[in-house]
């Protein structure tokens, strides 16, 4: 007997290959839809064409990770890209999936979905609206996939910072910037999340799977608190560096992300060190994966600590 199908956007992407063998472990049978000619369908939600034949006939689940990813700096441009992109691309794959007769849909979102609210850890109660336009679509694909009514099972997924084998994103940066000695040594205190990329997909499967998930949102983490400080000194311990006793001072950093500014908006480009890197450095990101693990079961099998020497390896190999 064939076991369940399940459909999976953006499945080129770092999540979504991880996903795609963990599904078929678990006995599923994939599609993929994307811009890729590796993908069974094409679909480009940066288009948010509509989709009546993206979903054949016997696809039980949908998990749509494809959307516009974060970027530091803001513009009306992006705002609308990110409007069409991960909002109205989201209600038109839904209304596929509706005509589809899919019954378990779980969207990949983010934990900057909602703004802060001043607790530590934040979980699934916060309720303060995103501050940027990549928060908002977010948040306003997530209303769409919860209270649209258009799939008996709708899930949401807001994951933590996202580490594993993967050249793209900060981690790979700030171990690149460490191993060549152009990362400063931060001062302690800030609190950070993350989450192994195994561990996000195996929480998708669990979600997708429990009748109990159905209408809820869950936050995911390795359930570890990381200052940007911890991340820098393991860093170092993998790369075999010695330890570095001290700190630059907060006021030198500043000072530094004030000039970074200036040579911003004098070349039209971003310093390494502006003010807004300098406060995703040292500003807090913290949150509580306490609900998923309540409610599914869900247990992390990865933390950074451990998983840092693969990644080294993983890059290493890849220069």
């Amino acid at each position: 007997m064939a076991g369940p199908k399940a459909l999976v956007t953006g499945a080129t992407g770092f999540i979504g290959c991880v996903l795609c063998g963990k599904l078929k472990q678990h006995g599923y049978t994939v599609a993929s839809a994307g811009r890729s000619d590796a993908a069974d369908f094409y679909w480009d939600p940066a288009t948010a064409a509509d989709a009546p034949d993206l979903l054949g006939a016997g696809v039980d689940t949908v998990f749509h990770l494809a959307g516009k990813a974060h970027a530091l700096a803001e513009n009306r441009q992006d705002a609308a890209e990110y409007r069409q992109i991960n909002s109205e691309a989201t209600r038109k794959l839904l209304i596929a999936a509706q005509r589809a007769g899919v019954q378990r849909f779980v969207y990949f979102s983010s934990v900057k979905a909602v703004g802060e609210d001043g607790r530590q850890p934040l979980d699934e109660t916060a309720d303060v609206p995103a501050a940027d336009p990549y928060g908002q679509s977010k948040y306003a694909a997530e209303q769409l996939v919860l209270h649209g009514g258009y799939v008996p099972h709708p899930v949401v997924i807001r994951p933590s910072m996202v580490y594993g084998n993967s050249g793209k994103g900060n981690l790979p940066r700030m171990i690149d910037a460490v191993r060549k000695g152009l990362f400063p040594p931060l001062p302690p205190g800030n609190r950070r999340s993350m989450v192994h990329v195994d561990d996000v997909a195996a929480a998708a499967i669990l979600a997708a799977e429990r009748p109990q998930a159905a209408g809820q949102v869950y936050i995911v983490t390795d359930g570890q608190c990381y200052s940007t400080r911890d991340i820098y000194d393991m860093i170092r311990a993998a790369l075999g560096k010695p330890p570095v006793n001290g700190s630059v001072p907060l006021p030198v950093l500043r000072a530094a992300a004030k000039f970074g500014d200036l040579y911003g908006r004098l070349a039209g480009r971003r310093f390494p060190l502006d003010s807004d890197s300098l406060d995703k450095l040292t500003g807090s990101a913290w949150y509580s994966s306490a609900k998923i693990r309540r409610d599914l079961g869900f247990e992390p099998e990865h933390t950074l600590r451990d998983t840092l020497p693969e990644i080294i390896r993983y890059l290493s190999h890849r220069a």
